[in-house]
């Protein structure tokens, strides 16, 4: 008998494993296959090896302008899936679960099958195993969704990629949020014809209007074929080589064709496979339903990562996990929020974003202040030849704090963490203006959009003449007292 069972060996069931043991509990983690979760073995891991491979090939384009000679490179893409499945290893080798799980006192049944509950108490295994706690965390992750539509069964989903003979010389990408996005942007510079199809008004449709705009009109101008508002897909028929794809747009039936179609539309949670209804446990639509507290309908039975369905990224995954942890093993007081949660894709250009929406912020405050910088504006950019992008910062006239920042361009996403870390250390625009930002770096733009919306905010001493300009052209290296 164990004090907590962990259900899941990915980021969030690791992550609560270790919490629970170090509080004190006596805790078995149980994995259907290999430790690491889908981030690591088919999802964020090798699709970022692709991207980088994408970046490296865009940037052999600008070889000339730098006085370097040499072709384009071309992409051998079965060493590359190659490539992959070496990182994989290797952070595989590098994290060593089982063995920091086990060093932690943790008892791991890894490679284990389907388990099930069998009452609200124990699980059990295909292979006989059976397993019972006082308390268990839920942590067994999501997987693609495939669309059930007349010759689905043709259709790939992102975890069919790493088993692609070769490279596609034409895709069609069906749906365009994050993971579509990704796909689209890596096949479309390994020189594949891409058509990109999304259901929603706009690509992205959860992020700022301005950053789907931008990645919108930068995938459009790499030769992409982007349709929005696609109303359903209708159905999917292989003839040798080629796939034909129907669906309907502004009430007209359409066909495209393609040698892949990729269905990139959601993620359910992997609820149904756990038998809850033994448990007692509340499930919608393949997620576990919590509370606050990340508390199921079952007082003893927790649930985080993205079998909630709350917030699926690995970084909530792990927050939610220790919160999930120490209301089990302490008992519940600790309620999660995920309020400051920076994200963004590996496109290109890529995107980062964190807090509020613009459309978003104006909602709850009318008079807040927005200032947006273009890339163009930023002597890195220009030094780089990467002046495609802007940063977007939304500040509170009232408070004089950041609400929300969205970033499109080289090095989004590591450039929008600076603007997550002020928030979550409550730190006025002012100060963020003031910060000695290095140079020449793409985050010197979180400077220039600061000291932008200073000036909005009238706190910096200016002359009559200097105001009447507007908006003044701005230099990074330009400093004020505030």
């Amino acid at each position: 008998m164990f004090d907590i069972i962990v259900v899941g060996g990915g980021p969030a069931g690791v992550v609560a494993a270790l919490r629970a043991s170090e509080l004190g509990a006596k805790v078995a983690l149980v994995e259907r296959a290999r430790l690491g979760g889908t981030c690591t073995n088919d999802g964020c891991v090798p699709t970022r090896v692709l991207a980088r491979a994408a970046r490296l090939a865009r940037e052999a384009e600008h070889f000339e302008d730098y006085g370097l000679m040499g072709e384009r490179p071309k992409v051998d893409f079965a060493r590359l899936l190659q490539r992959t499945q070496q990182i994989v290893y290797r952070i595989h080798e590098k994290k060593q679960l089982i063995s920091h799980l086990e060093q932690a006192s943790v008892s791991v049944y890894a490679n284990l099958g389907a388990v099930q509950f069998a009452d609200a108490h124990t699980l059990t295994a295909g292979d006989g195993t059976r397993l019972e706690a006082e308390k268990f965390i839920l942590c067994a992750g999501g997987r693609p969704r495939r669309l059930s539509f007349p010759g689905s069964e043709h259709a790939l989903t992102h975890s069919d990629v790493w088993s692609l003979p070769r490279l596609p010389k034409s895709v069609i990408v069906v749906g365009g949020a994050a993971t579509g996005c990704q796909l689209a942007s890596i096949f479309a510079a390994f020189g594949a014809q891409v058509k990109l199809l999304e259901v929603a008004p706009r690509l992205l449709a959860m992020e700022d209007d301005l950053v789907s705009r931008v990645v919108g009109e930068a995938f459009r101008g790499r030769g992409m074929q982007v349709l929005t508002g696609v109303s359903s897909v209708d159905r999917l028929e292989s003839n040798e080589n080629q796939l034909s794809l129907w669906y309907t747009h502004q009430d007209q039936a359409q066909q495209i064709e393609a040698e892949i179609v990729i269905m990139a539309t959601g993620w359910p949670g992997n609820a149904d496979g756990l038998n809850l209804t033994a448990a007692g446990v509340q499930s919608e639509r393949g997620y576990v339903v919590v509370d606050d507290y990340l508390r199921t309908s079952v007082e003893h039975i927790f649930a985080a990562g993205d079998i909630t369905g709350r917030m699926m990224l690995v970084q909530s995954a792990g927050y939610e996990a220790r919160i999930a942890a120490e209301n089990a093993v302490l008992g519940v007081g600790m309620p999660y929020s995920h309020k400051i949660v920076p994200h963004g894709g590996f496109t290109d250009p890529e995107y980062g974003s964190v807090g509020l929406t613009e459309e978003r912020a104006r909602s709850l405050e009318s008079d807040c202040l927005v200032a947006v910088v273009p890339y163009a504006d930023l002597d890195r950019a220009v030094v780089d030849d990467h002046p495609q992008g802007f940063c977007k910062l939304i500040v509170s006239r009232e408070t004089h704090r950041i609400t929300g920042a969205h970033i499109v361009g080289e090095q989004a996403l590591e450039v929008i963490q600076l603007v997550a870390a002020s928030m979550a250390g409550d730190m006025w625009v002012e100060q963020l203006a003031e910060l000695e930002l290095a140079y020449p770096t793409y985050t010197a733009i979180i400077g220039l959009a600061a000291r932008q919306m200073v000036r909005e905010l009238g706190v910096m001493p200016l002359t009559p003449q200097w105001r009447a300009l507007g908006k003044p052209h701005a230099a990074e290296w330009e400093r004020s007292n505030i």
